[in-house]
């Protein structure tokens, strides 16, 4: 199904079904089309000569443990350190979890952000907008669709896999209006881009009078936001006609080996569908690394996945050799196809772990696992960014940054850097009120 997200959802679930498939995108009455998601390239304003890039950012919901995964404290007592071990990379110096042989043998492809802080509460909208909760902002994904979209690809600029999450990643578009929520493909899938069975091109054509007829309502309410909407809408049609489309979304035309490098799991396929979306000219793809019942069923997003406040160890036991394979086949993917200079990959939770083991930071926990924590952990890899390094340091027990933290705006700053997009300048409100995509417009020098 065809879906934009709506402003403030409480749920990244739901959609449009074939029998909707006529209204070509549309919601209910008085609703946006998928044409208005269309109508950011007529408007869209930018330096033609900035650095094409796309972005991948991969949520991991809950907020994964970085003292087991990505900041290790061998020397510490047990009841901090933990059952795992660190082991070598083939970067000199860096140390990652024993769970992730597979990544430690590409490190020097990816670095790694210790200290990164954030709320310590699910409060995942900090990572794409880098605003606390109460600060309505656009995430990430919405600012490049309005500054640099691109042009020609065919695939809007923003598209989100998230499927199901009872906590909402952050990709409201807030005042930058609901033509830059990113474009979700839902249910069927790549079957939901084909017009229904019985119906021809002919036939769909002739549709175009009834969305004509919504069109009209809707700049009768709004003109000046609901101007050339025909031509527009003329555009998502041909969208929803076009193999090309349908092509970037079908997983189908992987070969049997790529598919299987990446592991067959709903949850890691996803990075999968990701890579062949920034290769068919998506400029950010939003996707969870989740994997549930060890990635069967087709829910490949849950909160609870790194929430581990019961069993951490055999639940990461668990989760982190699924992530382990697919940010390896990814970055591995990226790097044999030539797109690793021309696609950024970001994964990191909204929050990280609690250093010792089974005790209460004031949500619930038990014995064997580990409590909300403030400190967590950023991935970052390609796009120009300087690889194999290790950025930002925490104290003995992975409790705190030494010296100033990184937070999730210095991270947005650095990735708006690679794309071009001066994070000085100022987007009006829905008052007119000028406001900078970020307050804190420091970025991590080291990376860049």
């Amino acid at each position: 199904m065809l879906t934009l997200l709506a402003p403030r959802i409480g749920r990244l679930c739901g959609g449009l079904s074939r029998r909707n498939f006529l209204s070509v995108g549309t919601l209910a009455l008085g609703g946006l089309s998928l044409a208005d998601l269309l109508r950011l390239e007529a408007r869209a304003a930018g330096d033609d000569t900035a650095p094409q890039k796309s972005v991948i950012f991969v949520y991991l919901p809950g907020g994964p443990s970085h003292i087991d995964l990505y900041d290790m404290k061998p020397d510490a007592p047990v009841e901090i350190r933990g059952e795992f071990r660190p082991i070598k990379t083939n970067v000199p110096g860096m140390e990652i979890s024993e769970l992730m042989p597979l990544q430690a043998r590409i490190a020097d492809r990816f670095s790694i952000v210790r200290g990164f802080q954030t709320t310590g509460s699910h409060d995942s909208r900090m990572l794409t907008t880098g605003f606390k909760p109460g600060v309505y902002r656009p995430a990430f994904g919405s600012v490049v669709s309005k500054l640099r979209p691109g042009a020609g690809s065919g695939l809007p600029p923003y598209v989100t896999l998230v499927q199901e999450t009872n906590l909402p990643f952050g990709q409201d578009p807030a005042y930058l209006g609901p033509a830059h929520a990113p474009f979700a493909l839902r249910g069927n899938g790549v079957a939901d881009l084909t017009p229904p069975k019985g119906m021809s091109l002919d036939r769909l054509e002739d549709r175009k009078g009834l969305l004509r007829g919504f069109d009209t309502l809707r700049r009768d309410l709004d003109t000046r936001q609901f101007d050339k909407m025909d031509a527009f809408t003329a555009r998502a049609l041909d969208l929803v006609r076009s193999s090309k489309v349908r092509d970037a979304f079908d997983l189908a035309r992987e070969p049997e080996k790529v598919k299987a490098a990446y592991g067959k799991s709903p949850g890691t396929l996803q990075f999968l569908l990701a890579r062949r979306l920034v290769e068919a000219g998506a400029r950010v793809v939003t996707l969870c690394g989740g994997w549930v019942n060890d990635g069967s069923g087709d829910s490949p997003s849950n909160l609870s996945n790194w929430d581990t406040h019961e069993d951490n160890f055999n639940r990461l036991r668990v989760q982190a050799p699924h992530l382990d394979r697919a940010l390896y086949a990814l970055l591995t993917d990226l790097g044999q196809r030539g797109l690793d200079q021309d696609v950024v990959v970001v994964a990191a939770g909204e929050m990280g772990r609690s250093p010792r083991i089974g005790k209460s930071t004031g949500a619930t926990n038990s014995p064997n696992g580990r409590d909300h924590w403030d400190t967590g952990f950023a991935l970052i890899a390609g796009g120009g960014i300087a690889n194999g390094r290790v950025v930002g340091e925490t104290d003995r027990y992975a409790e705190r940054a030494k010296g100033k933290p990184f937070t999730p705006q210095n991270l947005l700053a650095t990735l708006y850097a690679v794309l071009g997009i001066d994070t000085s300048g100022t987007i009006p409100d829905h008052t007119g009120r000028p406001q900078f995509l970020l307050d804190d417009r420091d970025r991590i020098d080291e990376l860049l």
